[in-house]
């Protein structure tokens, strides 16, 4: 069944960004980056287009969740009529290769937890080739490949071109998961423990949140749009994308629907406005010359949009058959191609049809039981873990804060704003 929009929560890396639903689903996903192709698309689709979900067997929405601390790092609850579990989802900061954590702990009683991991790559529209490796399953399709990591007691299995997870969580109890990607021509990526990543990430968003000046009514609130606004910034430029989603419809049935994984200058100018009043100066820095190098060349020929490594190029694609969102609505991926910004964008949406859809991608695609005593201890013969956030061990890795962020380590802070009296 279709989710309204605002019955999903929002966590990423600042390279791209999951929306998982309240009934415990992650129904979009795209990796590497923002712009990248779907890989769970449920979200404009539906379940056989690709989604992640992971609740107690036979349940339906979440009792309760909510952000843990100034962070990105999602907390579902589930009370159930054997006791109550609660899934922790967050994506650390990464350094190469990203990951997708969730974490799974036993509150009360005991609860059966089924997850259900159905990969579609390019949009739903590969069904990945499966296997498993020293207990891993690993999904290989083209130039995209993921590792699916769990404790080793917890049974997985194929079903209907799906793999299937069952376990029990008791008081006390957890059952972690990690889903990584990284190109299929490439080495097995390095081994995130979830359980300290879940510890750094926290850390580096309070630490983030911290340098906030605002001090005046409902500071929690702006907080968290800032969070938000931050989880939409693509470290490696400094572009920042207007949402991490495309095609959802401006009005409900309507037709346009843009996407929103570019960098609009309108929305990234007033994503600055907030961030710079609340004293992130540095993420201002950071867009500021990712401005210079997208208008180089020839400054009249400004565009409303731009990608987010600051090219200009853009392209259209369908897929057909999607039932898109509120149908009956365009589907697919609806990407647009901008004129000058005196002009209005001439976007072409993707509708349903019959007809095979273009080949190419979007543009800037870059091709339970207790907590085991090591997270290593069911890694592969021969991994070499790595700290929280995508972090190498060892003493240079001491630091919580990620080492390519822009605007870390955090300057020190001026005198607080606050708001004129009104």
């Amino acid at each position: 069944m279709a989710q309204h929009i605002d019955d999903y929560a929002l966590i990423g890396d600042h390279q791209t960004a999951a929306l998982i639903s309240r009934h415990g689903s992650i129904d979009w996903l795209c990796l590497p980056r923002f712009d990248s192709p779907a890989c769970f698309a449920a979200l404009l689709g539906g379940p056989d287009n690709g989604h992640w979900r992971l609740a107690p067997k036979g349940a339906g929405a979440c009792t309760r969740r909510g952000y843990l601390d100034d962070s990105l790092v999602l907390e579902s609850v589930w009370e159930t009529e054997t006791g109550t579990v609660k899934v922790i989802d967050f994506m650390p900061q990464r350094d190469r290769a990203p990951d997708v954590v969730r974490i799974v702990e036993g509150v009360s009683g005991s609860v059966e937890m089924l997850g259900v991991l159905r990969l579609r790559f390019d949009y739903g529209r590969i069904v990945p080739w499966m296997r498993r490796t020293d207990g891993h399953r690993i999904a290989i399709a083209g130039p995209d490949s993921v590792w699916l990591r769990s404790e080793p007691e917890v049974h997985t299995y194929g079903k209907d071109f799906s793999t299937r997870s069952e376990f029990t969580v008791s008081a006390g109890d957890q059952v972690a998961f990690v889903l990584t990607w990284h190109p299929s021509h490439e080495p097995r990526p390095r081994l995130v423990d979830p359980y300290d990543s879940l510890h750094s990430s926290l850390a580096d968003w309070r630490e983030w949140a911290a340098r906030c000046r605002y001090e005046g009514p409902h500071r929690d609130a702006v907080i968290r749009s800032l969070i938000t606004l931050k989880a939409l910034t693509y470290a490696p430029s400094g572009g920042i994308v207007a949402a991490p989603t495309t095609s959802l419809p401006e009005q409900l049935g309507g037709v346009r629907n843009w996407d929103y994984r570019y960098c609009w200058l309108r929305d990234s100018t007033l994503t600055l406005n907030a961030l710079l009043r609340a004293g992130y100066h540095e993420e201002a820095a950071a867009w500021r010359d990712w401005l210079l190098r997208a208008i180089a060349g020839d400054p009249a020929e400004l565009q409303i949009m731009y990608g987010l490594g600051a090219s200009a190029d853009s392209m259209s694609m369908s897929c057909p058959g999607w039932r898109g969102t509120s149908a009956p609505p365009p589907s697919g991926s609806a990407t647009a191609r901008s004129t000058s910004a005196s002009s209005t964008s001439t976007a072409r949406c993707s509708t349903p049809s019959t007809s095979p859809a273009p080949p190419g991608c979007p543009p800037n695609h870059t091709p339970g039981r207790s907590r085991p005593r090591s997270w290593t201890s069911w890694s592969p013969p021969g991994a070499t873990p790595t700290r929280g956030c995508g972090r190498s061990a060892g003493p240079a890795a001491t630091s919580s804060t990620p080492r390519s962020w822009p605007g870390w380590p955090p300057t020190a802070p001026s005198a607080p704003w606050r708001p004129p009296p009104s």
